[in-house]
């Protein structure tokens, strides 16, 4: 089974949820570490973000997607499961737009594998990022740590 890596428009909660009912079925899992990305209304000048339009390319994100999988689960010997969850398309202020889960034996090697994963896909992850101000004008954001 292939795993899907991007949705159209925000996370939902209904999608996240459904990740998390699932939680229950690992019986060797103790934790459980979570990372939920809101687009932001950052100050640009004298105008602020409205939304981002996120647009990608599915076949290249799920490689750098397996990529980071591989490199967690050679890294953290108890992280069971990840899933990652990124949006394309338009994403307003306050919606999610990135859904990070880590399942683990313990909770410190779910909680520091989430945050690694976090940071490779702010650097790695080939996500293009168009800021969208609320005067209508559009700045390309870069990926960085």
């Amino acid at each position: 089974m292939s795993r899907e890596y991007l949705v159209k428009g925000p996370v939902s909660p209904d999608l996240i949820t459904k990740y998390l009912s699932l939680l229950s079925s690992d019986k060797e899992a103790g934790g459980h570490s979570v990372f939920i990305g809101q687009v932001r209304e950052d100050p640009v000048e004298n105008r602020k973000v409205k939304a981002i339009e996120y647009s990608a390319y599915n076949d290249m994100v799920a490689s750098e997607a397996e990529k980071i999988r591989k490199t967690i689960f050679s890294a953290f010997s108890d992280v069971h499961n990840i899933e990652i969850i990124h949006s394309t398309g338009t994403v307003k202020v306050g919606e999610i737009s990135l859904f990070v889960l880590v399942t683990a034996g313990h909770r410190d090697q779910a909680i520091r594998a989430c945050r690694h994963i976090v940071e490779m896909i702010k650097i790695e992850y080939p996500v293009w990022k168009k800021e969208i101000l609320d005067d209508e004008s559009y700045q390309w954001k870069e990926n960085k740590s």
